[in-house]
């Protein structure tokens, strides 16, 4: 009932039925206090009176080591999170995973509640530990004015790689945030068709997820490749064959002239070796009806 009442926000009749044994109380298999549903619930008063007057600690943390100013930013509450930092809470604290804030504050679309936070000194440059700072987050999400802040506050945020060397190009690409790749491509410094471990460029992320106005701005205003090979030596046409993206073949062969019989890796193989492995029927029929050849063999005489 406790907990139910605090979710609701009834202040009211919180007064008289908390107890003091209630401020060191965990509940669940999340280890949530009370202070933690207040905040992801966004009841200010309610976040207030528990730390005045149940004196509950600002600091405390669930099985995931959050604390309530982490569950307020990642839920948008720009009230909570204000009210939480005035008094004190650690705006660089983080959570299972190297989570803070600020990074929790970057998947929501709030703006103010990541300028709180920015306000009272939370860092854009801490990495989780995937390596991804907020603005790579925020990347990935894609919201321009968002990334037009955190620009602005923090000009060298766009330069970072996660620990697999993927840059907030690649993941914008990949996620079809055609407006924060413009951003980024407008604002930023990548290299053109700059690679991660795999030897995957921010065009193959766009072509092999579909995101065809993408990959053409890439073209058009980062000089991408689109015969540009990743570690294994496959293009983009192969990577597209692989995750059925006939539009993106298309584009890639009738477009941009791409052979549809180029061959990839060691082992030879043609794009229509990669769907036919994939059981991608329409993606075989499409690759077909563009010359693929159907007699072709790898490199080990398999057609």
């Amino acid at each position: 009932r406790i907990l139910r009442l605090v979710q609701e926000g009834r202040l009211d009749l919180l007064r008289d039925e908390l107890e003091p044994d209630m401020r060191n109380q965990h509940y669940g298999s999340s280890g949530d206090t009370l202070l933690h549903h207040a905040a992801r619930f966004g009841h200010q008063d309610v976040v207030e009176f528990l730390l005045e007057t149940l004196e509950m600690d600002i600091e405390v943390v669930n099985s995931d080591y959050k604390r309530p100013l982490h569950e307020a930013a990642s839920m948008g509450h720009e009230a909570c999170v204000r009210s939480l930092l005035e008094r004190g809470a650690s705006m660089n604290c983080l959570k299972k995973g190297d989570w803070t804030p600020l990074m929790m504050a970057c998947t929501r679309k709030n703006l103010e509640v990541i300028k709180a936070l920015v306000e009272h000194g939370a860092n854009p440059l801490l990495k989780n530990k995937d390596g991804w700072n907020c603005f790579h987050i925020a990347s990935r999400e894609g919201h321009p004015h968002i990334l037009q802040y955190l620009l602005d506050v923090s000009p060298r945020s766009w330069d970072t790689e996660s620990t697999i060397q993927r840059t907030p190009l690649h993941t914008a690409a990949m996620h079809g945030c055609l407006e924060a790749v413009e951003l980024l491509v407008e604002r930023c410094q990548y290299k053109p068709d700059s690679r991660d471990r795999c030897g995957v460029t921010p065009f193959m992320d766009a072509i092999q997820n579909g995101h065809i106005d993408i990959a053409r701005l890439l073209l058009q205003k980062h000089q991408a490749c689109p015969s540009a090979v990743d570690a294994l030596g496959a293009q983009p046409l192969h990577r597209a064959a692989v995750t059925a993206q006939d539009e993106a073949i298309q584009f890639l062969v009738s477009e941009l002239g791409v052979d549809v019989n180029t061959r990839a890796t060691a082992l030879q193989l043609t794009a229509l070796h990669y769907a036919a492995k994939e059981g991608h029927t329409r993606t075989i029929q499409t690759l077909l009806s563009l010359g693929a050849d159907v007699q072709a063999k790898d490199g080990k005489n398999r057609s």
